[in-house]
């Protein structure tokens, strides 16, 4: 009798051991994400869920944390264990290197078109028959405009609507110097600064502030979905950033999981024709070459400029502008 209850023991304590091991075969991961893509992945993640259930047979949960980007980014640094990051801007992502040595160095390698599926640009939002006649950035500037972006310090959205004015500027043939004076001239018609894209909108679009919003052209189709298109309209300028979505895993975090071959799967998953169609949906430019193609007529064309080719660069924009102390400090400060 004492064999039988030995055996029993024995025979329940690996039973409750092996808990973990049929536990592991449901997978979860959390995308920590910029606050304007929340729509995409309520899409896009049962669509990655399926196709992974069909090729595996494991049941994966994606977690999602949306937010201004810069913020999502520092919160990932501060412990925030993501396993993956999709952000509008590289150095939100840099920094998971710079900071906390959690990605390589080289991360934009290891993906297609550096690490971007897809593409957005800034435009302008404004309301029901523009009733301030704004056609460019140029009317941003005039007396009696108020203009809604979100902070560039805590937002790629609002860095990106920063750049896209002063680079505006510069593609005309202005100087730095002229472009630093219509910028400053800008943030003096901008009434509030929201954290992220999203705030902005609520700003503009709730709250009722202001006579244009800068944001991009995404979260405007989103606008125009959910509230109807009779009561804005938007105004493409004659030239704009291109603002490209970068991905990444986060790799100690993965390794620390468990989960680099379903996190990899789902970075790889954006490439696919799902993930650029279900992009397309969400009014993201497809950055894969056949997909782009494929829906040229779906996207209004835009004389894009980039930051490597109008700025030298993420590293030297966040120097020259978004550094303490640099451009955006000494503009909106003064």
């Amino acid at each position: 009798m004492l064999k039988r209850l030995i055996s029993g023991v024995v025979l329940g304590f690996l039973f409750i051991i092996s808990l973990p091991n049929i536990a592991s075969a449901d997978t979860a991961i959390l995308n920590v994400s910029y606050d304007v893509t929340r729509e995409f992945y309520k899409d896009f993640n049962p669509a990655f869920a399926k196709y992974w259930k069909e090729k595996t047979g494991e049941t994966v949960t994606i977690n999602q944390s949306h937010g201004g980007s810069s913020k999502q980014a520092r919160s990932v640094v501060d412990g925030l264990e993501a396993d993956v990051i999709s952000m509008n801007q590289p150095t939100d992502i840099d920094i998971l290197y710079e900071r906390a040595r959690l990605i390589p160095k080289d991360w934009q390698k290891r993906l297609p078109n550096n690490s971007s599926p897809t593409a957005s640009t800034t435009v302008i939002l404004v309301r029901k028959g523009n009733p301030k006649h704004i056609k460019d950035f140029d009317d941003l500037i005039k007396s009696g405009i108020d203009v809604v972006i979100a902070n560039p310090k805590t937002s790629g959205n609002g860095r990106y609507a920063y750049l896209a004015a002063w680079g505006s500027v510069l593609k005309k043939g202005g100087t730095d110097a002229q472009a630093k004076e219509f910028v400053t001239k800008l943030f003096k018609n901008v009434p509030v600064l929201d954290t992220g894209g999203r705030g902005a909108t609520t700003t503009f679009v709730q709250r009722d502030i202001g006579d244009a919003l800068l944001t991009f052209e995404n979260e405007v189709a989103l606008i125009k979905k959910e509230l109807g298109g009779d009561q804005f309209e938007v105004v493409y300028p004659s030239i704009s950033i291109l603002a490209e979505n970068p991905i990444s895993l986060v790799d100690r975090v993965v390794d620390k999981h468990g989960t680099r071959k379903v996190a990899q799967a789902y970075l790889e998953f954006h490439y696919s024709d799902i993930g650029q169609e279900l992009a397309v949906k969400h009014s993201l430019r497809p950055q894969v070459e056949a997909s782009a193609a494929k829906h040229k007529a779906d996207f209004k064309p835009v004389q894009f400029f980039t930051v490597d080719d109008t700025f030298g660069g993420w590293a030297n924009v966040q120097k020259v502008h978004f550094a303490d102390g640099a451009n955006f400090d000494q503009i909106y400060i003064k």
